[in-house]
C-alpha cells in the first residue's frame, strides 16, 4: 500500500487505540475521539483501559486528537465506536450515526469507509451510507466507499491481541476489499478471511458472542438445577470436560460490551423479519437473572434480619478496569432491596466511574474491612483468587458465609464453623 495513505481511526477505546497503534507502525495513522480529556489522557501516555502501557503510547506516531480538522486528508476510516442497547434492550445506534456524521462532514472523494463497531446485517450500507452522503454531499460507491471488519477484542487477552487474530474483511467492491485485506494483513502476517459481503460480516459478528452467550446460559442453568439437587457444578463440569467433544463453558455472570450485548442485535435483526428468536432471547433471559439468583441463594442462607455483605469484585470481568454492563451490580442492588447492607472492593474498578454508572461508593481498601456475615467472590481478579483461608477469615465474622461466585477458593479448607456456597 501506498506509503503516503492517511488512516484515521475514529473512537479510542478497547477496540480503536489497540487497532490504532498497530497501524501507526506501518501507517499514516490519527487517532480520533470526540472525548477532549481521553486525548489528553492519552497524549500524557496513560490509558484508563489498560489496554496499552505508558511506554507504547509515548513510543507510538500516531497523532491523537479531539479537532476534526485533523481527519481532512484521510483515505481511509476506520470507525470504533460502541454500539450499546438501551433501556428496552434495543440496539442504540446514536454512537455510529454521530461518528458516520463526523467523518462524513470530513469525507474526501476516494476515501473509503471501515465499520469495525458490532451492527446487525445492513447497518453500514441501509444506515450509515446514507449520512455518509447526506453530510458529504458525495455518492455513496461511486466517490466514497464503504467497508466492514468485524471487532474482535477481547478485553484483558494478552494472548489474542489485534495482531494475533484473523481479519474478516468485506469491501463494497473487489478493490476495496483488496486495500482492506492488505492494510489489515499489515497488522497481522496477512491472517485475513474476505468475507462474501458487508452484510455477510456483519452476521459473522453479531452470532459470534451470541454464540457464546447462550453456550453460557445452558451452563447457568445446570448450575441452578444442580444446585437443587446437592451438587457443585464445577464438579460435574471436570468431569464432562474429558469427553473430547465436551464444550468448555464455565457459568456465571455474562456483562460487558459484547457478549451482553450483541445477542439484542441479532434478535433485533430477527424481529424486522417477523422471526421470534426463542433461544437468542432465552440465553439472554437466563443470564441477566443469574444476578438475582444469586442474590436470592446468599440471602436464604443469611437467614432473616439484615446482615452485613462484602462483595469483592465489580468490573464485568477479570483484571480489566471495564465497569460497562457489569451484573455484578445485581446482586449488590438485589441484596440492598432485600435489606442487607453491603460493601464493594475492587482494586481495578474507578471509584468515581462506580459511583457515576451505578451509585456504588467503593471501598477504598481492605485495610480495616472486617465482621462480614457474608464474602462474595464475584470477579476472579488475581488479588482476590490469590487470597489465603486467613485472609478471608479475617474478613468474616465466625460462623460467616463464603459464597464464591467464580470457584477461585474451591481448594481452600474453611474450620466447620463457617458455610460455603458456590455457583
Amino acid at each position: 500500500m501506498s506509503e503516503k495513505l492517511r488512516i484515521a481511526v475514529v473512537g479510542l477505546g478497547y477496540v480503536g487505540l489497540p487497532l490504532a497503534i498497530h497501524l501507526a507502525r506501518h501507517f499514516d495513522v490519527t487517532g480520533f475521539d470526540i472525548d477532549a480529556a481521553r486525548i489528553a489522557e492519552l497524549n500524557a501516555g496513560e490509558d484508563r483501559t489498560d489496554e496499552v502501557d505508558a511506554g507504547t503510547l509515548n513510543d507510538t506516531k500516531m497523532r491523537f486528537s479531539s479537532d476534526e480538522a485533523a481527519l481532512v486528508g484521510t483515505n481511509i476510516f476506520v470507525v470504533t465506536v460502541p454500539t450499546p442497547v438501551d433501556a428496552d434492550n434495543q440496539p442504540d445506534l446514536r454512537p455510529v450515526r454521530s461518528a458516520s456524521e463526523t467523518v462524513g462532514r470530513n469525507l474526501a472523494v476516494g476515501a473509503i469507509i471501515v465499520y469495525e463497531s458490532t451492527v446487525y446485517p445492513g447497518v453500514t450500507e441501509d444506515i450509515c451510507a446514507p449520512i455518509l452522503e447526506a453530510e458529504s454531499g458525495l455518492t455513496c460507491g461511486e466517490d466514497f466507499f464503504l467497508g466492514y471488519s468485524p471487532e474482535r477484542i477481547n478485553p484483558g487477552d494478552r494472548e489474542h491481541t489485534v495482531d494475533r487474530i484473523t481479519k474478516v474483511v468485506a469491501g463494497q467492491t473487489p478493490e476495496v476489499t483488496t486495500q482492506l485485506t492488505d492494510m489489515y494483513g499489515a497488522v497481522n502476517g496477512g491472517d485475513v478471511f474476505v468475507a462474501r459481503n458487508i452484510r455477510t460480516a456483519e452476521a459473522a459478528k453479531v452470532i459470534e458472542n451470541a454464540q457464546r452467550d447462550i453456550n453460557i446460559a445452558f451452563v447457568n442453568e445446570v448450575a441452578v438445577i444442580l444446585n437443587g439437587l446437592g451438587l457443585n457444578v464445577l464438579d460435574v463440569l471436570e468431569a464432562a470436560n474429558t469427553k473430547w467433544n465436551f464444550l468448555p463453558f464455565h457459568p456465571g455472570l455474562v456483562g460487558g460490551h459484547c457478549i451482553g450485548v450483541d445477542p439484542f442485535y441479532l434478535a433485533h435483526a430477527a424481529q424486522s423479519i417477523g422471526h421470534n428468536p426463542e433461544v437468542v432471547l432465552a440465553g439472554r433471559r437466563i443470564n441477566d437473572g443469574m444476578g438475582g439468583y444469586i442474590a436470592d441463594e446468599v440471602s436464604g442462607l443469611l437467614g432473616s434480619g439484615p446482615a452485613r455483605v462484602l462483595v469483592l469484585g465489580l468490573t464485568f470481568k477479570e483484571n480489566v478496569p471495564d465497569l460497562r454492563n457489569s451484573r455484578v451490580v445485581d446482586i449488590f442492588t438485589s441484596l440492598r432491596a432485600m435489606g442487607h447492607d453491603v460493601d464493594v472492593y475492587d482494586p481495578h474498578a474507578d471509584p468515581s466511574e462506580a459511583e457515576q454508572f451505578f451509585d456504588i461508593d467503593l471501598l477504598r481498601s481492605l485495610d480495616d474491612a472486617a465482621g462480614y456475615d457474608a464474602v462474595i467472590g464475584a470477579v476472579r481478579h488475581h488479588e482476590f483468587a490469590g487470597m489465603t483461608a486467613e485472609a478471608l477469615l479475617g474478613l468474616m465474622t465466625s460462623g460467616g458465609l463464603l459464597a464464591d461466585i467464580k470457584g477461585m477458593w474451591r481448594k481452600i479448607v474453611l474450620p466447620e464453623a463457617y458455610r460455603r456456597w458456590q455457583l
